[in-house]
């Protein structure tokens, strides 16, 4: 059974290949907004500057184009699970797991830069890692390229985790 195009993949998910370019805005404003409020959040003043950090760590300006490619990643993935989830009910906890995951990703920098507390934000990358590894898992079983997609999320995070911890434990204790 083929459609008009004659292509097998869109006979088989129609829903995949309409024309609505809704959830292709939807999708990058989020990860626009979500990037620009983590990044408003991150303060590379005295502070930051003044850290011990090891000498792993990759350069400052490297973090911003890694971002960039994981944001759009991410907005990639989000429409191609949200065009292979055709019920709402679906759709609804596929936003709101994307919707906790961008909390989770500003809140870290609110916290360790905002707040200059690292060793909090140690403790909130456990709920965004988990986040991650949970949208990976949702979207791969709606479309394995979407959770492949966010694997690069996954590992940038487990790195920026080991990082984190490096630096606290050579910079503890925070809040005095």
């Amino acid at each position: 059974m083929k459609n008009k195009t004659g292509s097998p993949a869109e006979s088989r998910y129609p829903h995949a290949y309409r024309k609505d370019r809704r959830p292709v805005m939807v999708a990058s404003a989020a990860a626009v907004g979500v990037g620009l409020a983590g990044g408003l959040a991150t303060e590379i003043g005295p502070w930051y500057v003044s850290l011990r950090k090891p000498s792993w760590q990759p350069p400052n300006w490297l973090f911003a184009p890694a971002w960039t490619i994981i944001f759009a990643l991410t907005a990639a993935a989000a429409v191609r699970t949200w065009r292979a989830t055709p019920d709402p009910a679906g759709r609804r906890g596929l936003l709101a797991a994307f919707a906790t995951n961008g909390a989770l990703n500003i809140a870290w920098s609110v916290l360790f830069f905002r707040l200059r507390r690292p060793d909090w934000a140690l403790a909130e990358v456990v709920a965004l890692w988990l986040s991650i590894l949970g949208l990976i898992v949702s979207c791969g079983r709606r479309s394995r390229l979407a959770g492949w997609m966010l694997s690069p999320y996954l590992a940038w995070v487990t790195f920026a985790s080991a990082l984190n911890l490096k630096i606290v434990q050579l910079n503890r204790p925070f809040g005095r």
